[in-house]
């Protein structure tokens, strides 16, 4: 297993040069299912101190345009990349870019929908996720949010369905994530960066920060310089091949909010 270092080490010239933060919502800005006052305080200062602040999340599209009219975020990734949602100061208008079209996906929905039949057959103890109503691209499949947690077996058979069905999967730290179309976090992450906000791929890679906790954060682990775990991440590290370079003290919001002191106290000195 790839050796994570402590928040503790990360150095005044590393906090430095962020210039953003792009990062995970579920188990990563909230503990316990709740966003706590110390990680949404954290998050307000890190606005307040001029930071560009993207969450990458699997959660619904109707999820996200509220998160993009009421947090303090320059934008939002939803369902693990097939979108992006701004909101626009200067109109007051909500933007939306999605990379696959809801009418290519709405062809698909006959196919998820008998996806979902077959996990829910071959994996009883399975439910839909509770946020399933207001998602627009993927099928969602609560393993531990809203039930009893499933075993691991249990987990990758829900992964085998989507697999044979040749659909795109993806494993967060409540659901498995079903969904038809060569997005993810990364692709739609990059995308946001180019197009809404003119930063160069290149230039992002270094001087943004990605905090996440579980698999379907890998290729954000994979393609940042700068990359920190919250403290559950040791919860999936042993199934996961890119781990990031810094594990907070603390689990979930705390560990967001442990991370947002470090560097917010490195730009004030």
């Amino acid at each position: 297993m790839a050796y994570m270092k402590n928040i503790d080490t990360i150095t005044p010239e590393e906090c430095s040069r962020i210039r953003g933060i792009l990062f995970d919502i579920d188990d990563t800005f909230t503990l316990d299912g709740r966003i706590i006052p110390q990680a949404f305080g954290a998050l307000w200062e890190l606005h307040e101190q001029g930071f560009i602040l993207v969450p990458l999340t699997g959660r619904p599209a109707g999820w996200c345009d509220h998160i993009a009219r009421m947090w303090p975020v320059d934008g939002i990734v939803g369902e693990n990349g097939a979108f992006y949602y701004y909101y626009d100061q200067g109109t007051h208008k909500l933007r939306q870019r999605y990379v696959f079209s809801p009418e290519k996906t709405a062809r698909k929905r006959r196919e998820l929908e008998t996806i979902k039949r077959e996990i829910l057959r071959r994996v009883p103890r399975a439910k839909v996720s509770a946020d399933q109503p207001f998602r627009l691209f993927d099928m969602a499949i609560d393993y531990r949010e809203d039930i009893a947690p499933l075993s691991e077996a249990e987990i990758q058979e829900i992964c085998r369905v989507f697999s044979d069905h040749d659909a795109t999967y993806k494993i967060s730290s409540i659901h498995v994530n079903g969904w038809f179309g060569e997005y993810n976090k990364l692709s739609t992450a990059r995308l946001f960066l180019e197009e809404r906000l003119s930063i160069p791929w290149d230039e992002a890679v270094r001087t943004f920060l990605f905090v996440g906790d579980s698999p379907n954060d890998e290729p954000m682990f994979q393609a940042m310089s700068l990359t920190v775990g919250v403290a559950n991440i040791q919860d999936f590290a042993g199934a996961m091949k890119h781990l990031p370079t810094y594990i907070t003290n603390n689990s979930g919001g705390l560990g967001f909010a442990e991370m947002a002191r470090k560097i917010l106290k490195s730009k004030r000195k």
